[in-house]
C-alpha cells in the first residue's frame, strides 16, 4: 500500500521530498491534478469540487494514507475529507506557530507568503488568530507565484525583479521570518535566501506535516517497513510531458541542486 500526496501541481513534490527523508521504507504516489492547477486563485467551492474529482482518481490505487500537499485544498477541504473516509487525511497549514514562537522574544515580526484563498480562509484567519498575541503577523499574497513555478519560471532576474516589488511595502529589517505558506514556494528559497536579508530566517510547513503523518502511521501501526521509496507520479490531465516534468522537478529539488538554474 502507498501513500498519496496531493497537490494542484509541481508545489507539493516539496513536501513529497521530506517524506522520502523522514519515511524511507514507504512508497509513494505523487498525483497532481493539472486540469485545474492553480487553486489558489478559484472559490473554495471550485477547490472542493477538483479536490474530489482527484481523489476519485487517486482511490483507484491502494492507499493507507493521503497528505493533502497543499495548503489551498487543506483549507478548502481537508475537514468535509475526513468525514467521509477512514484512512488518515494529513494537511499542511502555514508554519505560523513556530515562526511566531521563533520571534516572540526578539521583536521581529513574521511575513506570511501564501495564496491569496489561503490567506482568506478562516482556517488560516483562526490560525493567526490563536497564536499570534502580540500582533507581529503580516500576510503577503503572492497569486502569480504558482502560475511561475508551473511553467518552470526560475529566471533570477525576472523572479528577482518579481520579489522586489512584492516586498517593497514592507520594512524587510522589521521582520525576523518569512513563512512560505504554499507547498509550491519553496523551490524559490535559494533565490528568496539571496534577496531577503540575512537575519530573516525561510520556513514552510513540509517537516512538520510529515512529522505528523509518521506519528499517525505508527499510532495506527501502518507504519511501513518493507517498501523501498518507489514513488508513482500520476496528473489529472495523464500529460506525458507533465509527468516527466513532475520528475525532473522532484530530481532536482530532493538533490538540493540550484532550482533557480532553468529547467531543462
Amino acid at each position: 500500500m502507498r501513500i498519496a500526496l496531493f497537490d494542484s501541481g509541481l508545489g507539493g513534490l516539496t513536501v513529497l521530498s521530506e517524506a522520502v527523508k523522514q519515511l524511507p521504507k514507504e512508497d509513494f504516489l505523487f498525483f497532481a491534478d493539472t486540469l485545474h492547477v492553480p487553486y489558489g486563485t478559484k472559490t473554495k467551492e471550485q477547490v472542493q469540487d477538483f479536490v474530489r474529482e482527484s481523489l476519485d482518481q487517486i482511490l483507484k490505487e491502494d492507499i493507507k494514507a493521503l497528505v493533502i500537499a497543499c495548503n489551498t485544498a487543506t483549507s478548502a477541504a481537508a475537514e468535509e475529507l475526513r468525514q467521509e473516509y477512514s484512512f488518515p487525511i494529513i494537511g499542511m497549514e502555514p508554519a505560523v506557530k513556530p515562526a511566531v514562537e521563533m520571534n516572540r522574544e526578539t521583536g521581529k515580526r513574521v511575513l506570511v507568503a501564501a495564496t491569496p484563498l489561503t490567506l482568506h480562509q478562516s482556517k488560516y484567519t483562526q490560525l493567526v488568530s490563536r497564536v499570534d498575541d502580540h500582533s507581529i503577523v503580516d500576510s503577503l499574497p503572492l497569486p502569480e507565484l504558482v502560475t511561475y513555478c508551473e511553467a518552470m519560471q526560475f529566471d533570477p532576474e525576472v523572479m528577482t525583479a518579481y520579489f522586489n516589488e512584492k516586498l517593497a511595502p514592507y520594512h524587510l529589517n522589521d521582520y525576523g521570518t518569512l513563512v512560505l505558506g504554499c507547498t509550491h514556494f519553496p523551490f524559490y528559497k535559494p533565490l528568496l535566501s539571496r534577496i531577503l536579508p540575512d537575519h530573516i530566517e525561510i520556513i514552510d510547513g513540509s517537516r512538520g506535516t510529515i512529522r505528523r503523518l509518521r506519528h499517525v502511521l505508527v499510532e495506527k501501526e501502518i507504519l511501513g517497513n518493507q517498501g523501498s521509496g518507489d514513488i508513482r507520479f500520476a496528473c489529472s490531465s495523464q500529460d506525458p510531458a507533465y509527468l516527466l516534468k513532475m520528475q525532473q522537478a522532484f530530481e532536482r529539488f530532493h538533490s538540493g541542486a540550484n532550482v533557480m538554474k532553468v529547467m531543462k
